[in-house]
């Protein structure tokens, strides 16, 4: 029997002021036996210096550029060991041109999986757990002094701790130094279809072992137990919660044949230069304030990372401002090799591939057809939250046959976008990367609001779902199963005479993006206040969803695409995009006892946000964080 891997990752701040915790998921393809190889490395910065999340970073770079360079390799626990070396000769590379950095460091868990083989190498307190038959087995060594004592313990020696010294203080770390201890077992152990593997940083201590393993067997897919491990650890609302960095790797058996990896996109060269421009700017603010020679170190390091993956993926997410350490402290220029995002099986690579060309970055203008369609009957709403862009496509809505009217929609002109995320770093299941030409349509400007979903139900006799003392008029409705979803699309049809339906993946994405390319429609980086999310900065309560239109419309004119709450669409779920269709159209086949749903929701990290990012749910019930936006044929 052959297995495969499917692989899902996020992290949280929790209280901190930045995230310390890197990670990076390499799938490297096939062995030269056949075997599918993936590498998932996660690296957890120390707290008690101001460079802790440099350290992360360099680390993780290090390790996966030195491993790869070794791929496909006849000895992995060496391999693995020499990177990890390499990865701690760089902090010490970087301390020694830099004093001030001495006491920078991190811990480190890697897990390198070869078919049915599981190979790892650790440093610290960070976790490899492995999930079989409702038990979880930790298997890489807890470096920690508590776990010291309790090992000497369980050997029948009882050691009288010293005064102090705390229990989770580190025994051995990489901080530049020669590490004390390393785990890295000479012989794997063998994995089988239907394990699960949690790779996850300190900060999944919050919780107990017998949540972890009832939170996971509560989660179908890799996805679910990353978000559901997570929501417990937000929800446990511990004092001080450190980051919580969590990889899961699903072992699933091999179908007969599987369709050739996608290729991983390079960053386009226009792209790149835009990035390191974006990024000088940024030095010669800083440079004004006293601190340029610092955002300068930062910034060539940040840029080299970019290259490597590892880095583009911290300043997609807003970690540029926060590795900028304490003023004073000058930053080396650190000589990082670029990371090669997927080798060749038969020969380790010396080179990364020049990039392929590219066509130019330039802003989707969307195609408005020749002769637009007036809806009828239509009207515009009585009371709608003033938007320039919301004006711009000219709202509107359908009378209803019970009376009243309809959701407020805007028409989405036609258009063509690129669907995807370019590095398929974060998920393999969004990529590849690949051009879809979409009709025109509309789509309702905010998410259905419980009033609205109450006309439907009192029409036809469902229960109506509570709103937990939210304002009914205004504020989303949730708690809908998408079965449900789909038999209120259907009842707005017969009320207006109008076809309403759901989105499909790709209608939702090209109009949540709103002709940008970024991963949020307002930028690169999810910024402060600009939606509703567990750490997206607007203070409000991250419990509870907040009301409809509280943020500024997309240039598309719809509101709330990231965050408040998830959006069922359409599509059952397939786990990349390749025969995806290219016409906009809904994707059937997949996996259709899930619905996928998008966009982001109030108690998840400002990652769900990301407009490529994929979520799964069980159709046939509700969920707390996932509404419905509609949409309508023109």
């Amino acid at each position: 029997m052959t297995v495969e891997f499917d692989i899902a990752s996020d992290q949280i701040d929790g209280a901190r002021d930045y995230q310390e915790d890197a990670y990076m998921v390499s799938q490297l393809g096939d062995n030269d036996d056949g075997s599918s190889c993936s590498l998932v490395i996660m690296a957890d910065g120390m707290g008690g210096h101001a460079a802790g999340n440099v350290a992360s970073n360099m680390v993780v770079a290090t390790f996966n550029k030195s491993f790869q360079s070794d791929f496909p390799s006849q000895n992995v626990p060496q391999s693995l060991t020499s990177a990890l070396v390499r990865a701690n000769q760089q902090i010490a590379d970087s301390i020694k041109e830099t004093p001030a950095l001495r006491g920078m460091g991190c811990t480190m868990v890697s897990g390198y999986l070869q078919g049915e083989e599981l190979y790892w190498v650790s440093v610290g307190d960070s976790h490899l757990y492995l999930v079989r038959d409702r038990e979880l087995i930790k298997q890489n060594a807890d470096h920690s002094y508590g776990a010291y004592l309790d090992m000497m313990s369980d050997q029948g020696v009882d050691i009288e701790e010293q005064p102090g010294m705390s229990r989770n203080m580190l025994m051995s770390a990489m901080t530049g130094e020669e590490i004390s201890s390393i785990d890295c077992p000479e012989e794997p152990i063998t994995v089988k279809a239907g394990d699960r593997l949690i790779i996850a940083s300190d900060g999944l201590d919050t919780l107990g072992e017998s949540a972890i393993v009832q939170y996971s067997s509560w989660s179908a897919t890799a996805r679910e137990c990353v978000y559901s491990l997570l929501k417990a650890v937000e929800e446990a609302n511990k004092i001080n919660q450190d980051n919580t960095t969590i990889i899961v790797v699903d072992i699933k058996e091999r179908a007969g044949s599987v369709p050739a990896e996608p290729e991983v996109e390079s960053l386009d060269p226009v792209y790149s230069e835009s990035l390191s421009q974006t990024l000088e700017e940024e030095a010669a603010r800083y440079q004004s304030e006293g601190g340029g020679k610092i955002v300068k170190a930062m910034i060539w390091l940040v840029v080299l990372l970019a290259i490597g993956g590892g880095g583009f993926y911290a300043w997609q997410q807003g970690l540029l401002e926060q590795l900028i350490p304490e003023e004073g402290l000058e930053l080396p220029k650190v000589e990082l090799p670029d990371i090669v995002s997927k080798p060749e099986p038969t020969a380790p690579p010396t080179k990364a591939p020049a990039p392929p060309a590219a066509p130019p970055l330039t802003k989707v203008e969307p195609v408005k057809p020749a002769a637009p369609v007036t809806p009828e009957p239509t009207a515009k709403p009585e009371a709608l939250v003033q938007d320039q862009y919301v004006d711009k496509f000219d709202p509107f809505t359908d009378r209803l046959k019970t009376g009243g009217r309809g959701p407020i929609m805007v028409q989405i002109p036609a258009g063509n976008f690129r669907m995807g995320d370019r590095s398929g770093m974060i998920s393999a299941d969004e990529t590849p990367r690949h051009e879809v030409t979409v009709s025109t349509f509309a789509m309702s400007v905010h998410e259905i609001t419980y009033a609205e979903y109450d006309k439907f139900a009192d029409a036809t006799g469902r229960k109506k779902p509570s709103s937990n003392g939210l304002d009914r008029n205004t504020h989303p409705v949730s708690n809908v199963s998408w079965d449900d979803t789909l038999a209120y699309v259907n009842w707005l049809t017969k009320q207006t005479g109008k076809k309403y339906r759901l989105a499909s993946e790709s209608e939702w994405e090209y109009a949540a993006r709103g002709g940008t390319r970024t991963s949020f429609w307002w930028g690169a980086r999810k910024g402060s206040g600009n939606a509703h999310c567990f750490d997206c900065g607007t203070g409000l309560n991250i419990n509870q969803p907040t009301k409809i239109g509280s943020f500024k419309a997309n240039p598309f004119g719809l509101k709330d695409t990231a965050g408040n709450l998830f959006e069922w669409v359409h599509d059952c779920y397939h786990r990349n995009y390749i025969d995806a269709p290219a016409d906009g159209s809904v994707w059937e086949g997949g996996d259709c006892s899930v619905r996928v749903a998008r966009g982001g929701a109030f108690r998840s990290p400002a990652t769900s946000m990301r407009v490529e990012n994929r979520e799964t749910f069980a159709s046939t019930q509700g969920h707390y964080n996932v509404g419905i936006r509609v949409v309508r044929n023109m």
